[in-house]
């Protein structure tokens, strides 16, 4: 097809890249700054040609039946509109959207657009170096997406049954791109073959196989980063603190204790749990003497009440003889029993405070020190003066057990 003078008149040095027929003389000529509009004679217009910078900022498009609108938007310089018959739209539009992407910088001087797919709000370019997506009610404007070919490193599709998503897979991250199920491979396969034209592969196994290697050393670099840290400056784990760590003497070496030394304290740590069993024990026993006496064991007492209360027969005389007894049996309890059974309590006390002051100090260095040598005797002569006081302690709780018996069976026996 010829280009009218009027045409090339306008066009100066630049070239046309694009030639769309709109019907009789009339076309679409695109260059890579502007879109020119020939109009040839009619009967009632002369020829004219209208040029449409490529410097748009959006692009929207009107549909009818027999015509479509297409409007440029330059921001503070105004909307300038065209129209192409409604059959003809796609063809106009493909190389006037390639044409402004090239204004606007999004692709290179260089770059082929290869195919223009419009989906409802869904705007689709593909390029021989990239993928720009483009979602909303104009065809473009400034808040778009773009995958560029060098980061895709995956090519898939999730099928569905009305519509299906292409998923372009770029810097690690998949992109989804949703499309009719009907146009869905169609689309895949113009991408697929841009994207292998631009990294010089014959087929998709191929163009995998070149963008493994650098996933593989991805993942051996992060491999080796967690093995590194956990074979960093404290190895692979924290080595058990010794339960018995040895002495160190004043230039650091390590002091090799006696064999007696550790008997000694082996037997004095087994002696000090004895006595503080015991004291537990005699603790116990006085706290339970002390019940008995002030509880119901204090009707304790001689036989002559006792008899006294069987002789009267009355409830009234042995509730007197019970009290005097039980008043006598305080007097008793709270005298030489009682005493001992505080005594055996400050000898608990004692015998406690002295072991915990014994472990406390045995560890005043980095090891155990050794037991001092009249510390068995000691705690013998505790030991002995414990089993003596609970002995004592025995002997009275068999005594008052003795009289609560004979004092139950006299009142069973009065009544």
């Amino acid at each position: 097809m010829s280009i009218p003078e009027i045409v090339q008149s306008t066009l100066g040095d630049e070239q046309v890249a694009a030639t769309v027929p709109l019907g009789g003389e009339d076309a679409l000529y695109v260059t890579p700054t502007r879109t020119l509009i020939y109009r040839g004679d009619g009967l009632l217009s002369d020829e004219s040609v209208v040029e449409y910078s490529h410097d748009a900022e959006r692009i929207e498009v009107t549909e009818g039946r027999r015509k479509a609108t297409v409007a440029l938007d330059y921001g503070i310089d105004g909307v300038e509109e065209f129209t192409v018959p409604a059959k003809r739209l796609h063809d106009a539009l493909h190389p006037v959207l390639a044409g402004v992407l090239n204004g606007a910088d999004v692709t290179d001087a260089n770059e082929q657009v290869i195919q223009t797919y419009q989906f409802s709000e869904l705007t689709l370019v593909v390029t021989s170096a990239r993928v720009v997506k483009h979602v909303g009610e104009a065809v473009w404007d400034e808040d778009f997406e773009q995958y560029h070919f060098e980061d895709v490193t995956r090519l898939d599709v999730e099928e569905g049954t009305v519509s299906s998503q292409i998923i372009i897979e770029a810097d690690g991250r998949p992109q989804r791109v949703k499309t009719p199920s009907d146009r869905t491979r169609e689309v895949r396969e113009r991408v697929e073959r841009a994207l292998l034209s631009y990294h010089d592969a014959d087929s998709y196994a191929e163009f995998e196989r070149s963008a493994a290697p650098d996933d593989a050393d991805d993942e051996a670099s992060d491999d080796a980063g967690d093995a590194a840290d956990v074979d960093g400056p404290f190895g692979g784990g924290v080595d058990p603190i010794q339960a018995n760590p040895p002495e160190l003497d004043d230039d650091g070496q390590v002091v090799e204790a006696d064999s007696d030394a550790g008997v000694d304290d082996a037997s004095a740590d087994a002696l000090g749990d004895t006595a503080n069993a015991d004291a537990e024990t005699a603790t116990d026993a006085g706290d339970a003497s002390a019940d008995v006496e002030t509880g119901s064991g204090d009707s304790v007492v001689a036989d002559d009440p006792v008899g006294d209360a069987a002789s009267s027969g009355t409830e009234s005389a042995d509730a007197v003889d019970v009290d005097d007894a039980t008043s006598e049996d305080e007097r008793v309890g709270t005298g030489g029993d009682g005493a001992l059974a505080t005594a055996g309590r400050e000898s608990a006390a004692e015998s406690r405070e002295e072991a915990a002051d014994g472990e406390s100090s045995g560890f005043a260095g980095s090891g155990f020190e050794p037991a001092e040598e009249n510390m068995g005797d000691d705690v013998e002569e505790r030991l002995a003066a414990l089993t003596e006081a609970v002995e004592r302690q025995n002997e009275l709780l068999e005594r008052q057990q003795r009289t609560i018996e004979r004092l139950v069976d006299r009142l069973s026996r009065g009544q």
